[in-house]
């Protein structure tokens, strides 16, 4: 009689796990044909925002799809079973890690809306990258969040995990103090990523100085930063980096930059010569954009003048141009013009032969 019982249960278990394998790959199929005929319809589409849309939920639904099925599977199948009860703790864990995935994936598509309605590609992208830099560190707050909360529920359908947490909690040992002076540099650099996200002493794509190096900040994490260097190098640093150290940023509130070129010069070249052809150098350059042009003799030695040209562009990176540019210019306007006027040094003879 025992034998026939367990036989029967075996017989319920395989065909129900052989009917549950059916109809899901069943439904994978039809899932998977009405996504391309989804996916070529949005092709089709002028915006980019439901080809995400359409290619971000495609996973999530498909998991759901599965734990719906598995759910049904395991009430008509397992429930007669003793083990039904570790069955419906796997069905509780994976409906809130279903839950979680799908609200990540709706923090996704929120954040990559917002972005498409910022433009940091034009020229005064100020607020564009304030907005950005806020939404990116935001975005993985509230991703942080989702995952925590996400994990501690699961741990409270354990009455084990439950009677653990409560001992952790009333107990104020070593491990307490332990734990929380490992925790403090981590806590610290979240902590900072949410100040630099509120006060933004730095932003996306703003052009800074540190280490000695100029880039562009790339990515801002709630943990380090990374700095896209001009030679494609990429700097990491944490972002107590920007609150505890000093440096340079060339966009903080705007991206209009004066730029220098230095001439050594002898004392006999005529200064005003520049002057008279600097604005002839500048005309039609798009990278000087015609607010400043000064040409001054900032400092004298016993060898030479030093002559400081200053010149003014929307941008970092059009400044650089723009001074290598004149730079080679005004070297080979000297060269041709004045040879003999370039800085050198004099030699006095002050041998006399003898008589």
């Amino acid at each position: 009689m025992e034998d026939t019982v367990k036989n029967t249960d075996l017989t319920v278990i395989l065909t129900g796990s052989l009917i549950f394998i059916v109809v899901f790959i069943i439904l994978l199929v039809i899932a998977n044909f009405l996504y391309k005929r989804l996916k070529r319809y949005v092709n089709r589409t002028p915006g980019k925002i439901d080809d995400f849309i359409v290619e971000l939920f495609r996973l999530p639904l498909l998991w759901l799809l599965f734990w719906i099925l598995f759910k049904i599977y395991s009430v008509a199948t397992l429930n007669r079973f003793a083990f039904s009860t570790y069955v419906s703790q796997i069905n509780n864990i994976l409906l809130i890690f279903s839950v979680a995935y799908i609200l990540t994936k709706l923090v996704k598509a929120g954040a990559y809306y917002l972005q498409n309605k910022l433009d940091i590609t034009q020229a005064d992208n100020l607020l564009a990258r304030k907005n950005l830099t806020q939404l990116k560190v935001f975005q993985g707050i509230i991703n942080t969040l989702i995952i925590i909360v996400a994990i501690s529920i699961s741990l409270l359908t354990f009455d084990q995990a439950k009677a653990i947490g409560v001992s952790l909690l009333t107990s104020a040992g070593i491990l307490g103090i332990v734990v929380g002076f490992a925790a403090q540099k981590s806590l610290g650099l979240m902590l900072a990523g949410i100040q630099i996200a509120i006060t933004q002493p730095i932003r996306i794509d703003d052009v800074v100085i540190v280490e000695g190096e100029w880039g562009r900040i790339e990515e801002i994490t709630l943990t380090y930063v990374v700095v896209k260097i001009w030679d494609e190098r990429r700097l990491i640093l944490p972002v107590t980096y920007f609150l505890e150290k000093p440096f340079q940023n060339w966009t903080r509130s705007s991206s209009n930059i004066l730029g220098t070129i230095f001439l050594y010069v002898d004392y006999n070249f005529p200064v005003n010569e520049i002057r008279k052809v600097l604005p002839e150098m500048l005309e039609g350059n798009s990278d000087w954009d015609k607010r400043v042009q000064n040409v001054q003799v900032t400092n004298t030695t016993d060898r030479h003048k030093e002559i400081r040209i200053l010149l003014s562009s929307s941008n970092a990176s059009k400044n650089w141009d723009l001074r290598t540019a004149i730079r080679e210019k005004l070297i080979d306007y000297i060269n041709d013009n004045y040879p003999d006027c370039f800085a050198k040094i004099r030699i006095q003879d002050n041998y006399k032969p003898d008589k």
